[in-house]
């Protein structure tokens, strides 16, 4: 959990020091904008935390899509509205660890990226993250990386 949370506020700080016209400009993401970057880092907040709402028998009420459409929207979200999007669904998946019964942790979800345990999201999460500060390319540093990410190495994407 610590580090989705460190990675939150990483990621937060890099997309914050972005100007708004910034987000349209390319990233390090092969054929990706910066605005799709973010969109995909809220949208996998997003994902998580609905599936392991559901997981854990409370289905959300205004399910929202986190597919391949969903990210091609989000992408083209105004500024303001692609920061919202991101703090909201980082809100909600921490809310949603936070509340979740201890047993459920025990569960698996079937995420678009494969089935994960949910004791295994936080980790997951955490790269995600790592990976999109870098892809902003706007000072994120291998270096900045926690240790413990630093030593496993972050999957390609």
């Amino acid at each position: 959990m610590e580090l989705a949370r460190f990675g939150t506020a990483y990621f937060a700080r890099r997309l914050n020091a972005l100007e708004d016209r910034a987000l349209g400009q390319a990233s390090a993401r092969a054929g990706w904008s910066r605005a799709r970057v973010v969109a995909s880092v809220a949208l996998q907040a997003r994902e998580i935390a609905q599936l392991v709402e559901a997981a854990s028998g409370q289905r959300p009420e205004d399910w929202a899509e986190t597919d391949l459409a969903a990210l091609e929207l989000a992408e083209t979200l105004p500024p303001r509205a692609l920061r919202h999007l991101f703090a909201h669904a980082a809100v909600h998946l921490e809310v949603v660890w936070r509340d979740l019964p201890a047993d459920a942790w025990a569960e698996t979800v079937q995420l678009s990226t494969g089935a994960v345990g949910i004791a295994q999201t936080p980790k997951l999460r955490a790269e995600v993250l790592w990976l999109g500060a870098l892809d902003l390319a706007n000072g994120a540093r291998l270096r900045d990386l926690p240790k413990d990410l630093q030593a496993q190495g972050l999957p390609e994407h």
